[in-house]
C-alpha cells in the first residue's frame, strides 16, 4: 500500500501550515500563550509579524522576538519572519524615509498633444514639471502609515514629436525647449507631441525601495535581513526557516493601481533601465517613451516599445529584488517565500504588483499566491460584487487562474521543488467560519497548493479590526475549538500532495507579454472552459522557450518543462508574440504536439523583426467554445465523468502512486462514474477522518471506472493501489442507504453558552429539530448543546447523520467524542461508542462571531465597511438521524 497513506494512517503528518501571527508588542505571557495556542492547533510553524518597527523603543522588539523564538524551540516549531516593519514589503523598516533620493522610487509621467503641420506649437514645460502626479484613490488615504515624502524638483526626460499620418517618423524636440517652454513649428502632417518627465513625487508609496535597482533593494537586506542574522545566526536553518515578502510592488499609480499599459498613470522607472532600453531600442530610446501611454500611434511600433520597456522592468525586478534576496537567504541557510498582488489580473501589471508573476517570484523557494477578502467564494465565478467593497471583482480570474498560478510556477521552476504556498482565510470578515474555510482549502489544494499561511492569529485586544476573522481571539472565537480539525485535514492532504508532481495535459500560455504589447485575451477565458470540462493545465510563460536552461525545457522528444510533460499548447489571442514562441511551435509541430490559437493568429512579433506567419502553418485557430471539443477529439484529456458536471474539479498527483483528488464546488450532490486512464485496484482515502474506504470500481481496456458520489463541500481522494484489506472501512453512506433507521425522540434538550464560558452551559430547554435558534436569539454567538437519549439493539455499525448545522459540529456518545465535522452532511461513525440499551447523544454546535460583531457597539470603521446583515443560521438547522447495520 502507498507508503505515504500508511504514514498518514499511523498519524505521521508533515507540517504544511504556517499561520500569520500578528505580534503587536504584547507582554511576554501573551506571546507565549499564543505560541502554545498555535502549536495546539496541529500547527508546527508560524509566520511572525514581529518585525523591527520604528515605533517600538529600545530593544523591546528584539526582546519580543527572543520570547517567540524561545517558545518555538520549546515546542519544536519553525518560525518564518515577515521581512519589513509593515506591509507591503519595500518600506525597509523606514530606512528610505531619510535616505538619499537616488535610492527611493522613481517614476515617469507623460503629457501629449496632437498638432497639425505649419502652425507653431507652444507648450509650457515648467507647468508640466510642476503638475501634481498623484492619482486620487480612497485607498491612498493614510498611505498605510508611511510619510508622504516630498522630493526635489522633477526633470524633463524627453520631448518628442511622432508623426501620426506617416508612422515611423519620430523627432527629438529637446533642442526646442528653452526657458521652461517648448516652441516648435511642425512640418507638414499630423503630429503627436509628447513630454516625459522623471519624478519621485508620484505613486502611493514614495519612501520605498526601487524594485529595479539592486543598490536600493540592498537597503531592505541591510535594514531587515542582516539585523536578524546578527541577532539569531545560530537559529538560521533551524528554528528560523526563512523570510516572507508580503505583496512587494512597483508602486506606481494609486494604491493598488491595476491599470494596463496605455492608461493615464505614472510608470515605474530606474536608472538601470536606460542602458537596457538603449540596447533594445537604440540611442534614441527616449523618443520611444510616449508609446508607453499613447494609443494613437503605430500598433507594431507600440508593441515592440512596450514589450522592451516591460521586459526591462520585470527582468530588473527579478534580478535586483527577487534573486538578490533569494540568494542572500540561501547563502545564510534559510529559504525565501512570499507572494505578490495577483488580484484581478494585477499579476501581469505594474502598480500594486511586479509586472510579471513568474519573474517577480523567480528568486523564491516556493511559489506563492494569496486568497483574502472574498476573492474565492462558493458559486462566486460570476458574482459581480466588489472586492472588499472597494474594487471590482473578477470572479473568473479568482476561480480559474489564481489557484493555478502558484502550482504552475512550482511545477516548472526547479528551485520551487513543486511547493506552492497560499495565504488564505484572511479578511473575509467574522461571517467566515469553518464551512467556508474547508471550501477554500479544498479549492486550492485541488489546484495543487500544498503549503498554507492562514491569516491570522492576532493577540491584540479583542476585537482586532485588522482583517478578521482571527482564529483564537483570546478565546472569543467559538470556531477555534474545531480549527485544529481543519488544520489536521489540510496537513494530511498536503502531505499527500508533496514530493511528487501533478499531471496537466495542457500548457496554457501566460498572457502578460501579450497584454503589454497589444490586444490580448485574458487566460481565464480558456481556463474556465478547460476546468469546467475536467481538463487540467499549467500556465507557462514565454520564458520557458526563451530561457530553456532555467526551466529545463526540452523539446527534443516531448514537450517537457522541468517535471511537466504537456500534450498540447493553447495560446489565448495575442496580437503579437515572441520569435522564441514561433520557433518553439516549429519544434512542437515536429513532435506532433498540437498548438491551438484562440480567435485569431497573431499579426507580428513584439521583439525582433521579420514576422514569419508561415511558421504558424499547421496550427489551428479555434474559438474558445471550440477548444474543449478539439482537445477531446485529439485525445488530450485525462479522465471523463458521466454525466458531465462543470463544478467537479480534480487533481491528478503522482507521489509513489497515482492519486486523484476530487471536489464538488456546486450546490447539488454529484452521482456518476469517473473513468480513470489507469487500471485498478482503487481505494479511497478519507482525509478528514483519516481512514481508507472501499469504492465501487471496474477495469476495462486499461482504464478504471469508479462510481463517484460527491456532496457539495466534500472531497474524495482515489488512490490507484492495492489496499490493506484489514484497514478498509465500508463507506458510511452504505450504512445510511442499506441499514435500518432508529427512531430518535423528537424533543431535544438545548442549552447555550458564550465562547468564553464554555463548557459551562446555561439552563436547558426542550426544542424540536430543525432548531430556530437564530430567530429566537438573533444576537447569540457561542455554543449550542443538544442532548437526547436513544435505545439501541445490538449492532455492528452505527452512523449518526446531521443534515445541516452552523457551523462546526462535535458529537459525544456516552461522554466520548466521536469527532468533529464542519461541512454537511455531517456523518459520524459511532459504532465503537454505542452499546445495547440506552445511549446518550450530545451534539455541540459552534457559531461564528458574525452576529456578535453585527450587534456590537464598538465596531471599527473597517468593520462597519465590511459587515453586512448576518445571514448564517445558528445551531442544528437540519435533521438528526441514526442508522444501524
Amino acid at each position: 500500500m502507498n507508503s505515504v497513506i500508511s504514514k498518514l494512517l499511523e498519524g505521521n503528518v508533515d507540517n504544511h501550515i504556517m499561520p500569520f501571527f500578528w505580534q503587536h508588542g504584547e507582554d511576554e505571557a501573551t506571546l507565549r500563550e499564543y505560541m502554545r495556542v498555535i502549536h495546539d492547533s496541529a500547527i508546527g510553524a508560524v509566520c511572525v509579524e514581529s518585525r523591527p518597527h520604528p515605533d517600538f523603543c529600545g530593544d523591546k522588539w528584539w526582546r519580543d522576538m527572543d520570547v517567540i523564538l524561545d517558545e518555538a524551540r520549546n515546542l519544536g516549531m519553525k518560525v518564518w519572519i515577515l521581512d519589513d516593519s509593515h506591509f507591503p514589503t519595500g518600506y525597509a523598516n523606514g530606512a528610505l524615509e531619510n535616505a538619499p533620493e537616488e535610492l527611493c522610487r522613481q517614476g515617469i509621467c507623460y503629457a501629449g498633444r496632437t498638432v497639425k503641420g505649419g502652425k507653431a506649437v507652444k507648450l509650457n514645460v515648467s507647468r508640466f514639471l510642476k503638475k501634481k502626479n498623484d492619482k486620487f484613490s480612497i485607498l491612498s488615504l493614510g498611505q498605510l502609515g508611511t510619510k508622504k515624502r516630498i522630493f526635489s524638483g522633477d526633470t524633463l526626460l524627453s520631448a518628442t514629436a511622432i508623426r501620426l499620418d506617416q508612422p515611423g517618423e519620430e523627432l527629438d524636440l529637446g533642442g526646442f525647449v528653452h526657458g521652461g517652454k517648448l516652441v516648435w513649428t511642425p512640418p507638414a502632417g499630423t503630429w503627436r507631441v509628447g513630454l516625459v518627465k522623471l519624478s519621485r513625487n508620484c505613486g502611493a508609496h514614495r519612501s520605498y525601495i526601487n524594485m529595479m535597482d539592486p543598490t536600493s533593494c540592498r537597503v531592505l537586506i541591510d535594514a531587515v535581513y542582516e539585523p536578524h542574522w546578527a541577532h539569531y545566526q545560530s537559529d538560521f536553518g533551524k528554528t528560523i526557516a526563512g523570510f516572507f515578502s508580503d505583496e512587494p510592488e512597483l508602486g506606481n499609480g494609486s494604491l493598488y493601481s491595476n491599470e494596463p499599459l496605455g492608461a493615464e498613470q505614472d510608470l515605474p522607472w530606474s536608472r538601470t533601465l536606460a542602458p537596457v532600453l538603449e540596447q533594445s531600442l537604440g540611442t534614441s530610446w527616449k523618443n520611444c517613451l510616449p508609446y508607453l501611454w499613447d494609443a494613437k500611434l503605430d500598433a507594431l511600433r507600440t508593441a515592440q516599445i512596450r514589450f522592451a520597456y516591460m521586459d526591462a522592468v520585470t527582468k530588473g525586478v527579478q534580478s535586483a529584488f527577487s534573486n538578490q534576496i533569494g540568494d542572500w537567504c540561501r547563502e545564510h541557510g534559510v529559504e525565501y517565500i512570499g507572494h505578490v498582488v495577483e488580484d484581478n489580473n494585477n499579476h501581469a501589471r505594474t502598480g500594486g504588483s511586479l509586472g510579471h508573476y513568474f519573474r517577480g517570484l523567480h528568486g523564491q523557494d516556493m511559489a506563492g499566491i494569496d486568497d483574502i477578502g472574498g476573492q474565492v467564494l462558493p458559486q462566486g465565478e460570476d458574482k459581480p460584487t466588489t472586492f472588499m467593497r472597494v474594487m471590482k471583482r473578477d470572479g473568473e480570474f479568482y476561480h480559474y487562474i489564481l489557484g493555478k498560478l502558484g502550482p504552475s510556477l512550482a511545477a516548472i521552476d526547479p528551485k520551487k521543488q513543486g511547493r506552492t504556498m497560499c495565504e488564505i482565510f484572511g479578511n473575509y470578515g467574522w461571517s467566515e467560519g469553518l464551512r467556508l474555510e474547508r471550501f477554500l482549502a479544498d479549492h486550492f489544494m485541488a489546484n495543487g497548493v500544498n503549503y498554507f499561511v492562514p491569516h491570522a492569529f492576532s493577540p491584540k485586544t479583542f476585537p482586532d479590526p485588522d482583517c478578521p476573522p482571527h482564529f483564537y481571539a483570546h478565546g472569543h472565537n467559538p470556531q477555534y475549538r474545531h480549527f485544529r480539525s481543519l488544520m489536521e485535514y489540510m496537513n494530511r492532504v498536503c502531505t499527500l500532495l508533496d514530493g511528487g508532481a501533478h499531471t496537466a495535459p495542457v500548457a496554457l500560455l501566460y498572457h502578460a507579454e501579450a497584454e503589454w504589447s497589444g490586444e490580448a485575451m485574458l487566460m481565464q477565458k480558456p481556463a474556465r472552459k478547460l476546468l469546467d470540462a475536467q481538463i487540467n493545465f499549467d500556465i507557462v510563460p514565454t520564458d520557458v522557450f526563451r530561457d530553456r536552461e532555467t526551466y529545463r525545457t526540452d523539446l527534443t522528444k516531448e514537450f517537457r518543462v522541468n517535471t511537466q510533460v504537456y500534450r498540447a499548447l493553447v495560446v489565448p489571442y495575442a496580437q503579437f508574440i515572441s520569435p522564441a514562441l514561433a520557433q518553439a511551435i516549429q519544434e512542437l509541430k515536429s513532435l506532433g504536439v498540437p498548438v491551438y490559437f484562440l480567435d485569431r493568429f497573431p499579426q507580428g512579433y513584439y521583439e525582433g523583426e521579420g514576422f514569419r506567419s508561415e511558421l504558424l502553418n499547421g496550427c489551428k485557430v479555434l474559438t474558445v467554445d471550440q477548444l474543449v471539443p478539439a482537445l477531446r477529439s485529439a485525445g488530450i484529456t485525462e479522465l471523463t465523468i458521466q454525466p458531465g458536471n462543470d463544478r467537479i474539479r480534480y487533481l491528478h498527483y503522482k507521489n509513489e502512486k497515482d492519486i486523484y483528488y476530487f471536489i464538488n464546488e456546486g450546490t447539488e450532490v454529484y452521482r456518476g462514474t469517473v473513468t480513470l486512464p489507469l487500471p485498478g485496484p482503487v481505494y479511497a482515502y478519507h482525509a478528514w477522518d483519516n481512514v481508507i474506504e472501499s469504492v465501487d470500481w471496474q477495469n476495462s481496456d486499461d482504464c478504471c471506472a469508479v462510481k463517484l458520489e460527491l456532496e457539495p463541500y466534500q472531497s474524495c481522494i482515489l488512490v490507484i493501489d492495492e489496499a490493506d484489506a484489514t484497514l478498509l472501512r465500508a463507506p458510511l453512506q452504505d450504512v445510511v442507504k442499506h441499514g435500518r433507521e432508529v427512531t430518535i425522540a423528537e424533543s431535544w434538550s438545548r442549552a447555550t453558552c458564550e465562547s468564553l464560558a464554555y463548557p459551562h452551559f446555561g439552563e436547558s430547554k426542550s426544542v424540536t429539530l430543525p432548531d430556530h435558534l437564530a430567530e429566537e436569539q438573533p444576537k447569540f454567538y457561542g455554543w449550542a448543546r443538544y442532548t437526547n437519549h436513544v435505545e439501541l439493539p445490538e449492532a455492528d455499525r452505527a452512523v449518526l447523520t446531521i443534515s445541516d448545522a452552523y457551523e462546526g459540529v462535535e458529537v459525544f456518545v456516552n461522554g466520548v467524542s466521536a469527532g468533529v465535522q464542519v461541512v454537511p452532511t455531517y456523518r459520524f461513525d459511532i459504532s465503537k461508542l454505542v452499546h445495547k440499551g440506552s445511549n446518550e447523544i450530545v451534539i455541540e454546535v459552534s457559531t461564528t462571531l458574525e452576529r456578535e460583531r453585527a450587534a456590537a457597539k464598538n465596531k471599527s470603521g473597517a468593520e462597519r465597511l465590511s459587515l453586512s446583515k448576518p445571514y448564517s443560521p445558528t445551531g442544528i438547522t437540519g435533521t438528526v438521524q441514526l442508522f444501524i447495520d
